[in-house]
């Protein structure tokens, strides 16, 4: 599934550098191309957001949202956000789908034991350097016109995050479309901005501050990605 042609070690080294990495051309193509396609027309999504009391939610399930109902989900969370953190994204969380059997078929099932196998999380290892990571969790996302997620810093003890990974699946993406990865300084400045390139994995060691930008209301595609940590558990 990942390519032959990655030089793990260049990576590595700008990983152990930085703390963060952005890896092009990640996966083979023909296995970039499957997951696109399931992402695109087989997930059944659920929208995510963050209720008032501060716990996260997702409408899907249990029954999704009208139209109306999703505005109002989306104007709460803009009249929160200035001053809280705040989401609101499409998400299908495939740990949980895998524990609770839901929807077997779906491909994205035989990825999280890819993730999980003895090879990726070796890879996981010698990638970060970090021997202790020995499990990976995922979730699928959808960032549509209008979604965002505000600052953050994925500090989790309870999880044991080490670091966060966001396998990006949209095969074009322009700047000016917002849903671009941001890290930020202690002042709150931004100091780099990953985009959402085809096939690319971004990686970061947690705890980082860090957003996804609102996608405009002019973006001609939606943002598509494998997101999740690589844990100690």
């Amino acid at each position: 599934m990942i390519s032959n042609d990655l030089d793990v070690d260049l990576w590595r080294n700008q990983l152990a550098a930085r703390s963060r990495v952005q890896i092009r051309d990640f996966l083979q193509p023909g296995a970039a191309e499957f997951l696109r396609n399931c992402l695109a027309t087989q997930v059944p999504w659920r929208t995510a957001e963050r209720s008032d009391s501060a716990t996260p939610r997702t409408h899907g399930r249990e029954g999704a949202l009208d139209e109306a109902g999703y505005r109002a989900v989306l104007d709460a969370a803009y009249a929160d956000a200035g001053e809280h953190f705040q989401f609101v994204y499409d998400s299908y969380m495939v740990g949980r789908a895998r524990a609770e059997g839901w929807d077997p078929e779906l491909p994205l099932h035989a990825l999280y034991d890819f993730l999980n196998s003895d090879d990726f999380i070796a890879f996981a290892r010698y990638l970060t350097g970090d021997t202790s990571i020995n499990t990976v969790n995922a979730q699928a996302t959808r960032y549509r016109r209008g979604q965002f997620l505000t600052v953050h810093d994925d500090k989790n003890s309870i999880e044991g995050r080490r670091y966060a990974y966001v396998l990006n699946l949209t095969p074009r993406w322009k700047a000016d479309w917002g849903g671009q990865l941001q890290f930020l300084d202690a002042d709150g400045n931004v100091i780099d901005t990953l985009l959402p390139r085809w096939n690319t994995l971004s990686m970061f060691k947690v705890p980082q501050p860090h957003l996804v930008s609102l996608v405009s209301p002019w973006a001609g595609e939606d943002r598509l990605a494998i997101t999740g940590w690589m844990l100690v558990r």
